[in-house]
């Protein structure tokens, strides 16, 4: 007659939101004699089971345990649940009812870290399931002892939503019926060690609340309605070493703000920030992380929900709209994407079932003190398929263009920002993150592979070779880290110097086809007291703008694809800071605007002449007039598209001393039209240089069979182009 009642110290277990099995406990159960239901129902004094007969059930505990026989009934048995406390009555489906939402392929995929669309299987989703429409929940927690879903449909109570464990992989799932979009929730985990977690946000939330808030948030991402077809389908035709890329970086916490303080939504955003871009000329806008970040001052570096869009800008759709309609406008969407590190953060990945899980479990491979951060586990392939699948996921699901990997040094290296004693060698002594290099490889060749045209480019300050090759790290570029630092150190330096210092510009061409570069002048130059790329020029105001508009030419004119942060288009005095919006109203003056429309009239050029684009990453694309005028700090060099079209001659002068006649070699002779002179009245300058055409005669300069006399502007740069051009014989 007792056979079918639970055992009690099982409902303790329950009760204390402990039972490691609660499916073996709850839902139905065929028993001799019929179908036992047992249910937890915190608040209700009486349940009643429709079947379609009526069963109430006892109450076996008064914080709310039932159980109850449904004679000579089997399974599977349809039934809903009636609630009933005092007067008010509440109907339900039982989760314990529902079989899993998870088969035994997606753990074996998991744990053989092969499954490349995880982001289908874990996380939350609303679903349709046994004919009942809720949402399903999966985390993975292979430590843990119990892990319950807890939110805003059970009063974040872990007794009453305890799931179902996958032995074989340690994922945890359950369906709960009646959830719905805009739910927020998290995880309780019970550590193997029987301590209760912190509750825990969802590795893969697809939104969050708003900081200071850390919960996830239900949300579909997987119904928007794209117009990009004919974009993304086109991208994948493209070789994009060989297209023009003016990349124009954005924090989009800061680009504009509303006079309150408030930020700029998605949508507001693409009202602005696209057809700024578009005006300007730049292929591509890249965000600082729009990952979800529990500090404003970390700019999103410090990622707590790597597959959730911030919330500080409005819901998810919002930033699909944006990515759209930047492609509708011809505009590319780049990423920064950070697997190098994750915070501290009770809420994050840290510790997630109680023990390391998603960190190296040796805190000397684990932790980067400097920082202050863990360090993934690229070696577990778990982990790697989290990681991998993320960066997947950003660009199928929002359609980006690419990303950008923050921090690949202090991946490869093992000893990377620690102590001599502070870290764990090979087996052999060396300092090679082999499970770091293995990941990265695997993850760019999982990139090709599933979204083709997208680019990859690292964020790699150190020697490490083939970081662009295909056998080597696999990425598409490289930021060029020490061009960036060796030119800045350059014009940083009074003029008069500068011919002390000659090499910190030519250096570059040394190795610049040993990867395929971007030439970044990013947000990382005008913060922490390294003020505005103007503010640490020298000389008066005049020499300082001049200075930055021939920087920018000499930029842009060098090989490499080209990145510059927001704001610095206009030259700003004040160092870029978080909390506020750009200096807009800098753009009332001459000399501020004129440096806007030389970064307009440079990403124009960059467009329209394949010679500056073509052969960005290709030695054909370049060749010297000029290196070695030190003693007059002055550059001349030549670029060619590779495939027989007209070059284009680039002279810097980066002394404050006009240059009236100069001789340079040039490949054919002929008329050559100025194509831009940085001294232009229009651009903010002084008028000084040649404006017209120039002529080049037969006479050998520079190793070259023709020659023209210039005039060169002071702190000034040059463009020059063929206005007949006969084809590859003349390169």
């Amino acid at each position: 007659m007792t056979a079918w009642r639970a055992d009690a110290g099982a409902i303790a277990q329950l009760l204390a939101a402990r039972h490691a099995d609660p499916f073996a406990l709850l839902g139905p159960h065929a028993v001799p004699g019929g179908v036992v239901l047992r249910a937890f129902v915190p608040g209700a004094q009486t349940l009643v089971a429709f079947t379609p007969d009526v069963v109430t059930l006892e109450r076996r505990d008064d914080a709310g345990f039932f159980e109850g026989l449904v004679a000579e009934a089997t399974l599977p048995l349809a039934y809903t649940l009636q609630a009933a406390r005092g007067a008010d009555t509440w109907d339900f489906q039982d989760p314990y009812a529902f079989g899993p939402t998870l088969g035994p392929l997606d753990d074996h995929l998991l744990v053989e870290g092969t499954h490349a669309r995880l982001f289908d299987r874990l996380g939350a989703h609303p679903c349709t399931h046994e004919g009942a429409e809720g949402v399903r929940f999966a985390v993975w927690a292979p430590q843990a002892l119990c892990v319950s879903v807890v939110g805003d449909f059970n009063a974040w109570d872990g007794r009453r939503h305890a799931m179902r464990k996958r032995v074989d992989s340690g994922l945890w799932e359950i369906f709960l019926p009646g959830v719905t979009e805009g739910a927020r929730y998290k995880y309780e985990i019970l550590g193997r060690d029987g301590v209760r977690c912190p509750l825990k946000a969802d590795p893969f939330g697809f939104a969050a609340e708003l900081r200071p808030a850390t919960a996830s948030v239900v949300t579909r991402t997987d119904r928007f309605a794209w117009t990009d077809a004919s974009w993304v389908a086109a991208r994948a035709r493209r070789d994009a070493r060989r297209e023009p890329m003016a990349i124009y970086e954005v924090h989009a916490g800061s680009w504009r703000r509303h006079p309150d303080g408030r930020f700029y939504t998605w949508d507001e955003l693409a009202d602005a920030l696209i057809p700024y871009v578009v005006d300007l000329g730049f292929t591509h806008i890249e965000f600082m992380p729009v990952s979800e970040h529990p500090l404003d001052a970390s700019w999103g570096y410090q990622p707590l929900g790597l597959y959730a869009v911030t919330a500080r800008h409005g819901p998810p759709e919002g930033f699909a709209r944006f990515i759209d309609r930047a492609h509708a406008a011809g505009i590319g969407v780049l990423l920064d994407w950070v697997p190098a590190h994750f915070p501290l953060d009770a809420a994050g990945l840290a510790r997630f079932d109680g023990a390391a899980l998603y960190e190296h479990p040796d805190p000397r491979r684990g932790f980067l003190p400097g920082w202050g951060t863990a360090v993934f586990d690229f070696g577990r392939r778990e982990v790697a398929a989290f990681l991998a699948a993320n960066a997947l996921f950003w660009l199928q699901r929002y359609h980006a263009d690419g990303l950008r990997v923050d921090a690949v040094s202090s991946m490869l290296y093992l000893d990377y920002d620690r102590p001599p004693d502070g870290w764990a060698p090979n087996e052999d002594g060396t300092n090679v993150n082999r499970d770091a290099v293995r990941f990265l490889q695997g993850a760019n060749a999982l990139i090709a592979r599933e979204a083709p045209g997208v680019v990859t480019a690292a964020e790699e300050a150190s020697a490490w070779a083939g970081v662009t090759a295909p056998d080597g790290l696999g990425f598409r570029f490289k930021w060029n880290m020490g061009w960036m630092n060796d030119t800045l150190r350059y014009v940083a330096k009074d003029p008069v110097h500068r011919a002390h210092h000659h090499e910190l510009v030519t250096f570059g061409l040394m190795y610049a086809w040993n990867e395929a570069f971007i030439l970044p002048l990013s947000h990382d130059e005008v913060v922490h007291g390294k003020g505005t790329l103007l503010g640490r020029l020298p000389g008066d105001d005049w020499q300082r703008f001049a200075t930055l508009r021939c920087y920018y030419a000499f930029m842009w004119g060098h090989p490499g694809k080209k990145l510059l942060f927001m704001g610095q288009e206009f030259a700003p005095w004040r160092e870029w800071s978080e909390t506020q919006e750009c200096d807009w109203w800098l753009l009332q003056h001459t000399p501020h605007r004129g440096v806007q429309d030389l970064v307009r009239r440079l990403n124009t050029l960059h467009r329209a002449h394949p010679a500056l684009h073509a052969r960005d990453c290709e030695p054909e694309g370049f060749r010297w007039i000029d290196a070695d005028d030190a003693a007059h700090s002055m550059f001349s060099w030549l670029r060619f598209d590779g495939a027989g079209g007209p070059p284009v001659a680039v002279i810097c002068n980066f002394t404050p001393v006009p240059r009236g006649g100069w001789r340079i070699g040039l490949p054919a002779a002929g008329t050559w039209r100025v194509l831009l002179n940085t001294d232009a009245a229009g651009l903010g300058g002084s008028g000084a240089g040649s404006m017209t055409d120039v002529v080049a005669t037969d006479a050998p300069c520079h190793g070259l069979p023709a020659s023209a006399c210039i005039d060169v502007p002071p702190l000034g740069a040059l463009y020059l182009e063929p206005v007949s051009w006969n084809g590859p014989d003349k390169a």
